[in-house]
């Protein structure tokens, strides 16, 4: 198939388009597919320069929770598996019920009951269409299986990833963008809306120093949340979020939600709330996209002891799965003496770690004794000895098992370590520091489930969708692992089909 031109410059853009996608990530691209498929003539519109495109997205390790139901499903998403891999592999059922109930349970019952019903009962089908898109999907091995006795064992409710990770979704989609003709303009940073009484009619974008009106049917944001601007993270989360690390890209400071909210849009969600994770101490102040794929966080804390420079213990470490307590520990870590804290591990769990552990990027410490290793931190020496032996002395006898909740835990010290609790005796040692690094805001604004923009009154902003991190109400205080990345591919995909029939419909009624 022949491919068009489909890179525009500010001289090249066509005088209407039905849909403008602002933002060019997971799901502004799913969104784009989505309205082409409804026969749209759009434009997407991307900030950042060509190369560095792919918004937060192109950060992402891949993991992508869906219900998949059962392993045939997952035969379905992954056409490649073979016969054999399949029957050494054990694969739990996980449905649109689990999914949801892992989701509600997470956020303590606050996620808005009809946007977390159409995440997990749309997921499947979503993934599936992802594929017919070109987008490749493998098993999330490394993060979310064992194998005991020949055979492959998933837990977790999460073992499909992207392959090559984020860089992969998102050459996958630029891709199946280019072959349907998609326009997309670079370096165009949307600033407004262009309003008619109470109807969206296109946007204004700042290209090559020049603002410059875009009219269309309808627009659809997809540009993220305002983690990467400071000061919104100060006034939304808290005076400390200046300290944090982005983790994504540099451009997602809010333009959307301020364009939505300066039309009437109703805000939504937990705005003093964000996915935080622990990340390497020394990793770098924003995403920098020559070094993608999540390599400097730091997740196998779980078998771990975490130490402030005071030598204190904050969290329980073992309180579930990494999957359901990572993007709510990040925050406690900021909360820390210079947002800082320490990931302790012997040699009983040191070969057991993650991979991102291996990595020439990750900082750590390593002794042969206890004393040694402390030597080296800028902590308080005495109390951080002082904190392992008290710990060392409350764990309980019982068998640790990395792969289930064990139950090996601590008594008498708080916080207790519920699950996978080992002493720290046997050297060598090792610390890696670890600081907050902030993925995206949970505030948003208020969307339908067909991706509709609401506002004060909870009526539709005729011809303005939503979807991405921009949709609020799903996330608060913690979210299940590999969710993001699911609800960007739903609601864009939802916004984008909704968008492209709503133009439609505008076009009939112009031609009449």
């Amino acid at each position: 198939m022949e491919r068009m031109k489909t890179l525009v410059t500010i001289n090249e853009l066509q005088s209407h388009y039905d849909i403008v996608v602002v933002g060019a990530g997971n799901a502004a691209l799913c969104a784009a597919i989505a309205g082409n498929e409804q026969g749209a003539k759009i434009l997407v519109l991307e900030r950042a320069p060509k190369e560095k495109k792919g918004g937060n997205s192109f950060f992402t390790d891949g993991a992508i929770r869906a219900a998949y139901g059962d392993l045939e499903n997952i035969r379905k998403v992954i056409p490649l598996l073979s016969d054999e891999e399949a029957a050494n592999t054990v694969m739990p059922e996980y449905d649109a019920k689990e999914y949801y109930d892992d989701l509600m349970r997470v956020t303590e019952g606050k996620s808005e009951p009809s946007l977390a019903k159409t995440l997990t009962e749309k997921s499947l089908e979503t993934i599936l269409w992802m594929k017919d898109q070109g987008v490749v999907f493998e098993l999330n091995k490394g993060n979310q299986s064992f194998v005991e006795n020949g055979k492959r064992h998933f837990w977790g409710g999460l073992p499909l990833k992207t392959q090559e990770k984020g860089i992969g979704l998102m050459r996958s989609l630029f891709e199946r963008a280019e072959t349907l003709g998609i326009e997309v303009c670079y370096d165009a940073r949307a600033v407004e809306l262009l309003m008619d009484r109470a109807e969206v009619k296109g946007v204004v974008a700042e290209i090559d120093g020049e603002k410059v009106d875009i009219h269309s049917s309808s627009v659809i944001l997809a540009n993220g949340s305002f983690e990467a601007d400071k000061s919104k993270r100060r006034e939304h989360i808290g005076e400390e979020w200046q300290a944090a690390i982005v983790r994504g890209t540099e451009y997602n400071t809010g333009d959307g939600l301020d364009m939505a909210l300066a039309a009437g849009a109703q805000k939504f969600g937990q705005w003093s709330g964000c996915h935080s994770i622990g990340t390497d101490s020394n990793a770098p102040k924003v995403g920098d996209f020559k070094k993608p794929g999540d390599i400097y966080k730091k997740h196998s804390y779980p078998l771990s002891i975490m130490l402030n420079k005071d030598g204190q213990r904050f969290v329980d470490e073992g309180a579930d799965f990494r999957n359901y307590t990572y993007a709510k520990y990040g925050k406690e870590i900021l909360k820390q003496p210079d947002h800082v804290a320490y990931q302790l591990f012997d040699a009983k769990t040191r070969p057991l770690l993650r991979d991102e552990y291996n990595l020439e990027e990750a900082t750590f410490y390593e002794a042969e004794t206890l004393e040694q290793l402390v030597n080296q931190l800028p902590v308080d020496k005495d109390k951080f000895l002082a904190t392992i032996e008290e710990y060392n002395n409350a764990v309980q006898d019982g068998d640790f098992n990395p792969s289930v909740k064990d139950g090996k835990r601590t008594e008498g010290i708080v916080p207790p370590k519920t699950n996978w609790a080992n002493t720290i005796a046997e050297g060598p040692f090792y610390a890696y520091p670890v600081t907050c690094g902030i993925t995206f805001s949970f505030g948003g604004i208020h969307t339908d489930t067909e991706g509709q923009v609401l506002d004060e009154t909870e009526k539709p902003i005729r011809g303005l969708y939503a979807a991405g991190e921009m949709v609020g109400g799903i996330f608060y205080h913690n979210y299940p692992g590999g969710s993001g990345l699911m609800s960007g591919a739903v609601f864009g995909k939802i916004a984008g089909t909704s968008a492209g029939r709503y133009s439609k419909k505008m076009s009939d009624a112009v031609s009449k």
